[in-house]
């Protein structure tokens, strides 16, 4: 997981008993291992709350991978803004534009 062999492992070992001696080694590798345990416990914390706050489907009610681009792009009956839905007002206008001016002559 590291990346360090088992050699390695015993030389950075040796190095820390000479540097340290055998009274202090045990407890500052006693620190270090609960320094690297919190550092986990947080990494997974943070995780676990980045998953939960970009839940689509828990906090919108949606599922994305249900979702049809093509059906969300087709106008719908209360959509005022849509350029789709103003095009088809405008040719329901012109139709009967052109309907009254025919009757009228």
């Amino acid at each position: 997981m590291s990346g360090i062999g088992g050699s390695e492992f015993i030389l950075l070992c040796l190095i820390g008993l000479l540097i340290l001696g055998p009274e202090r080694l045990p407890r500052v590798a006693k620190q270090i291992g609960g320094w690297i345990g919190k550092a986990r416990q947080m990494t997974r914390s943070l995780q676990r709350q980045l998953e939960e706050e970009t839940s689509v489907k828990k906090n919108f009610g949606i599922d994305p991978k249900d979702l049809d681009p093509n059906e969300m792009l087709k106008p719908r009956e209360d959509d005022t803004f849509s350029p789709l839905h103003n095009e088809e007002d405008e040719a329901d206008e012109d139709n009967a534009g052109d309907d009254g001016k025919a009757s009228s002559s």
